[in-house]
């Protein structure tokens, strides 16, 4: 499935590295894992199982370039997905973390950098919550896009701003 060496994106860890694979034995079962080291924090490691199917279906490969342009040329068309009831709100849009499905977190980011703008010009209230959520959405979807197109993650988004500037003028 996945080498050593390869890059993935594991569940809410985000960008990740293969460093390598071990074996330990627990209760008499030796058992394998893929050892992964987060990029954004080297002193991290996760261990995965390779025989857990749900634990390994969290680990994806990163997208091309060419699929992150896409995503960037989707996004006006993207309506934002707002849930008005708070409780409501925070269990959906953390289960799109959790699911890291990029279109699905391309939608969630734009959706809440909208709602935010919203209520700074009318001055009211972002909820912490929902900025937790926002940067949570951000740190997955940029350090990959930054990996990826070799940028720093703040140049993510101004990358995109500038895209999406180029495809309108184009269209």
């Amino acid at each position: 499935m996945f080498d050593v060496g390869d890059t993935v994106l594991y569940g809410n860890q985000g960008v990740c590295r293969i460093t390598g694979r071990d074996e330990k034995k627990i209760a008499g079962t030796v058992i394998t894992y893929y050892v992964l080291k987060p990029v954004c924090d080297e002193n991290s490691t996760v261990y995965v199982p390779s025989s857990n199917t749900e634990l390994l279906s969290k680990m994806r490969a990163v997208l091309s370039e060419k699929e992150i342009y896409e995503l960037i040329e989707e996004l006006p068309d993207k309506e934002t997905i707002w849930i008005d009831d708070e409780n409501e709100r925070k269990q959906k849009y953390q289960a799109i973390i959790d699911e890291g499905d990029r279109k699905k977190l391309v939608q969630l980011i734009k959706t809440l950098r909208i709602t935010k703008e919203e209520k700074q010009k009318s001055k009211k209230k972002f909820h912490q919550s929902d900025e937790m959520i926002l940067k949570q959405a951000e740190k997955l979807l940029y350090s990959e896009f930054a990996l990826v197109l070799n940028i720093a993650p703040d140049e993510v988004l101004p990358f995109m701003m500038q895209q999406l500037h180029i495809s309108q003028k184009g269209a």
